[in-house]
């Protein structure tokens, strides 16, 4: 995979419903390292990726997280492994989170 797909991970992860950010675990360990920049809440590793996220209160859980591996799924035929770190409150007018 390229350092390209972290990014287009990044974009197909945070575009689905329910999903309020990428959340890069308690002490910031999950991410991947690109020259320059990293992109937390993605690991690829050589078997699979790591997704971890922050929902909206509101989100349902599982068909959230199968929607993710879907999303993650059309760009890589890795396993797609998504972790729920946070369920944030979500703000009438942005419908994004409050933090």
């Amino acid at each position: 995979m390229s350092s390209d797909d972290a990014e287009r991970i990044a974009e197909a992860v945070t575009a689905v419903d329910g999903v309020a950010d990428l959340h890069a675990g308690m002490f910031g360990e999950v991410a991947t390292y690109l020259p320059g920049r990293r992109v937390p809440g993605i690991r690829i590793g050589p078997d699979r990726v790591d997704v971890h996220v922050s929902l909206t209160l509101d989100a349902p859980v599982r068909a959230t997280a199968a929607a993710i591996q879907a999303a993650v799924g059309a760009i890589t035929d890795l396993p797609v492994d998504v972790t729920v770190e946070d369920l944030v409150p979500v703000t009438p007018a942005s419908g994004r989170d409050l933090r």
